[in-house]
C-alpha cells in the first residue's frame, strides 16, 4: 500500500522466517535501503519509511524516535507500521504516549504458521515461553487461536481434540469462539487431520532440559539450527568459510540420520560414503552412451550427496570434538541418576563442581534445574549452597535469574512445612465448590509442585532395562535419551491417544495439576465412542479391519496435529516421528518455536551480558 520508493525496516528475529519465504529481490521490490530495526538509519532521502516488525514496546519506541527526530528537524515523511503476525493494543498505546500515533499508519501481516519441514511448522515466537509461563501475559493466546483456525480452514475439521495445561486450555476455547464465528468455512469438506492434541510446556519441562542425543538435537544443541537451516563455520566445512544448510527431508543424507541416536550415526555415515564410492566407480566400467547417461543424470545427485555426506561427517566430528571437551558421557550420567533418582548427592557434588570450574552458566544452569525438579525442589541447605556457589562464580547479576528461576518453578526451594493440602482441605470445607476451585488454583500456582517422581512411576517413564539397550534397533520412545528416559510428553500423548480421552489418568493428570480436555469435534461423531474399532479394540490407536480401511475419515483418523505451546524439542519429535511409525500414525508439529535446555534457559536469565 506505499507505492514508489521507499526504505524499509526488518526486524532482526523476522530475517530468518523471511528468508525461508523470500527471496531478497522480492523484498527489494521498490525499496531503496534495506535496514535492521535497532541500527540508526544514516541520512536518508526517502520520502517513505516501511516497517516490518513484531509488536514489542521496545520496537514503537525505536519508530516514535526516528519520526520525532524527523518532525523536529522538519522533515515529513510517510511512516507505514507493519505488525507481523498481528498487532497489540499496547503498541498502539505507546505510539499515542510518544505522540506519533497520527504521523503512522499501520497494518497487519497475518503470518502465523511457517513449514519448517514436511511435518514441522512453526509460529516463529520464541518469545512466547518468556511472555506466557514467566510473565503471564496472555497476548500469543490470540495468534495460537488464530493459526489453529487457519489449519482448520485447510485441514480441518478436526476430529478430536485433547489437550493438557492452562494455556492449552484457553487457546482452544478462544479458538473455538473464533470458529463459531466464521461458521461455514470449513463444512462439508473432507477432514484430513483426526486428533488434535495441545500440550503446555510447564506440563513437561525435564524433557526439554535434558542434553539431546539424536542427531538433529545434538546439531540444534551444538551449531543452533534457526529457522531449519544451520550455519555450520570453517571448522565443519574444513574450508575457511562458513556455509549455511538447511537440514529438511530434502537433504537425503540427513533425512536418514536426523532421528538417529548419536552412537549410530556414525557407522550410517561411513557405511553410505562406501555406498557413494562404488557408484563412482562404476563409471570405470563404461561405454560412451552410459558415460554419457551417468553424466547427464546420476553425476549431478551424486556430487550434491557428497557434498552433504561430507558436512554431516563434518559435523559429526565437530560435535565429538566439543562434547569430548565437555565431559559430555559424565554429564549424562549425572542427567540419567538424576531421572532414576539414584546418587542425589553425587550428582550434586557433580554440578558444583561444574559450577567451580566455570565450564558454563547455562549449563550449570540447566544442571539445577534439573536436579530441583526432579528432586520436586532442593532442599534449603543445598539450594542456598548452590545459590552462593553459582552467583560467586558467574557473577551477582544472576540473582535475577534465580527469581525468575523460582517464579517459573524450574528451581525452587522445598518449604520448611509441605503441607498446603491440610490448609486447602481447611479452606475448601468453609467455601462453595466454585469458590474452592478457584482457591485451589491460587494455592497451586503458588506452589507449582513438579511430583516427576510420582509421575514417572504411574507412566513408567524410565524402562527396565534387561541387558544393554540397544540403540541401533530401538524398542520404544527412550531411544532418544539412550534409554534411560521415555520423554513425559510424549507418553501422554501416546497414553491419551491409546485411550481415547483421559480415562485412567486420573492420578497422573491431578500430580500435572490438571486442565486437561477431551472434545469430539464434528467430523469424530461417527467415530465417537460408538464408531468402528470401539468395541474392545480401545488399546490400540486406530484399529484397521478390512471394513474401516476404505473409509475416508478413517485416513484422517491416522494424522494427529501435536501443537506444543512453548516450544519442542528435536528430542521429542524424533520420538514421536518413532511412535508414528510403530502405531502406523503420523504426527504432524506445530510449535510456537523450536526449543532447547539453552534456549529456555537464556529465556530465564536476566543478566545482560
Amino acid at each position: 500500500q506505499l507505492p514508489g520508493k521507499k526504505d524499509l525496516f526488518i526486524e532482526a528475529d523476522l530475517m530468518s522466517p523471511l528468508d525461508r519465504i523470500a527471496n531478497i529481490s522480492i523484498l527489494k521490490h521498490e525499496v531503496d535501503k534495506l535496514y535492521k530495526v535497532e541500527s540508526r538509519p544514516a541520512l536518508s532521502t526517502s520520502d517513505q519509511f516501511c516497517f516490518l516488525v513484531r509488536p514489542r514496546i521496545k520496537t514503537m519506541r525505536y519508530i516514535a524516535d526516528i519520526v520525532n527526530a524527523d518532525k523536529m528537524s522538519g522533515r515529513s515523511r510517510k511512516y507505514k507500521i507493519i505488525f507481523s503476525p498481528q498487532k497489540f493494543y499496547a503498541c498502539e498505546m505507546v505510539l499515542e504516549e510518544e505522540g506519533v500515533f497520527g504521523d503512522v499508519t499501520c497494518d497487519e501481516w497475518s503470518f502465523y504458521l511457517l513449514p519448517l519441514d514436511e511435518d514441522i511448522i512453526s509460529m516463529e515466537l520464541p518469545e512466547f515461553f518468556r511472555d506466557y509461563f514467566l510473565e503471564g501475559d496472555h497476548r500469543w493466546i490470540n495468534s495460537v487461536a488464530r493459526a489453529l483456525q487457519l489449519l482448520n480452514s485447510l485441514y480441518g475439521p478436526f476430529g478430536k481434540a485433547y489437550g493438557i495445561g492452562r494455556c492449552a486450555k484457553m487457546s482452544y476455547e478462544l479458538w473455538r469462539d473464533l470458529e463459531e464465528e466464521s461458521e461455514g468455512d470449513g463444512q462439508g469438506r473432507k477432514p484430513e487431520i483426526g486428533n488434535i492434541f495441545l500440550m503446555d510446556r510447564d506440563t513437561d519441562y525435564v524433557t526439554a532440559l535434558c542434553s539431546q542425543v539424536v542427531y538433529e538435537g545434538l546439531v540444534d544443541d551444538t551449531f543452533r539450527i534457526k529457522c531449519g537451516s544451520v550455519d555450520f563455520g570453517p571448522d565443519v566445512t574444513s574450508s575457511d568459510k562458513s556455509i549455511k544448510v538447511l537440514l529438511n527431508a530434502q537433504d537425503k543424507v540427513f533425512s536418514q540420520i536426523r532421528n538417529e541416536h548419536f552412537s549410530s550415526v556414525f557407522g550410517f555415515l561411513s557405511q553410505k560414503s562406501r555406498n557413494l564410492q562404488a557408484q563412482y566407480d562404476r563409471r570405470r566400467s563404461m561405454d560412451i552412451k552410459q558415460m554419457k547417461n551417468f553424466v547427464s543424470q546420476e553425476l549431478k545427485g551424486l556430487k550434491q550427496e557428497h557434498r552433504l555426506l561430507s558436512l554431516h561427517i563434518g559435523a559429526c566430528e565437530s560435535i565429538m570434538k566439543k562434547k569430548t571437551k565437555q565431559d559430555f558421557q559424565e554429564m549424562i550420567k549425572a542427567e540419567h541418576s538424576l531421572l532414576e533418582g539414584f546418587d542425589i548427592r553425587e550428582s550434586t557434588s557433580f554440578i558444583e563442581e561444574h559450577i567451580d570450574r566455570q565450564v558454563s552458566p547455562i549449563e550449570s544452569l540447566r544442571l539445577m534445574c534439573l536436579l530441583s525438579i526432579t528432586e520436586n525442589g532442593l532442599i534449603p541447605k543445598d539450594y542456598r549452597s548452590l545459590k552462593t556457589q553459582y552467583l560467586q562464580s558467574y557473577g551477582p547479576e544472576h540473582l535475577l535469574t534465580f527469581h525468575n528461576l523460582k517464579r517459573i518453578g524450574l528451581l525452587t526451594e522445598q518449604s520448611a512445612g509441605e503441607t498446603l493440602t491440610a490448609v486447602e482441605s481447611k479452606v475448601s470445607k468453609l467455601v462453595t465448590d466454585r469458590a474452592a476451585g478457584k482457591i485451589t488454583d491460587a494455592f497451586n500456582s503458588l506452589a507449582r509442585k513438579s511430583n516427576f517422581r510420582a509421575i514417572s512411576k504411574k507412566l513408567g517413564l524410565i524402562p527396565r532395562v534387561d541387558g544393554e539397550y540397544d540403540l541401533k534397533m530401538p524398542r520404544d520412545m527412550a531411544y532418544v535419551f539412550s534409554g534411560a528416559y521415555v520423554p513425559l510428553s510424549c507418553k501422554i500423548i501416546e497414553q491419551v491417544l491409546e485411550r481415547r480421552g483421559w480415562l485412567g489418568l486420573e492420578e497422573v493428570v491431578r500430580l500435572l495439576n490438571g486442565n486437561e480436555f477431551s472434545v469430539s469435534g464434528s467430523a469424530s461423531a461417527g467415530l465417537g465412542a460408538g464408531g468402528p474399532g470401539a468395541g474392545g479394540s480401545d488399546s490400540t490407536l486406530p484399529l484397521l479391519d478390512s471394513t474401516v480401511e476404505d473409509n475416508p475419515a478413517w485416513e484422517s483418523q491416522r494424522i494427529i496435529l501435536a501443537v506444543f505451546l512453548g516450544g519442542c524439542t528435536f528430542s521429542e519429535i524424533a520420538a514421536l516421528r518413532f511412535l508414528g511409525k510403530e502405531r502406523g500414525c503420523k504426527f504432524i508439529f506445530l510449535t510456537t518455536a523450536i526449543t532447547n535446555s539453552a534456549r529456555m534457559m537464556e529465556a530465564m536469565i536476566e543478566a545482560k551480558a
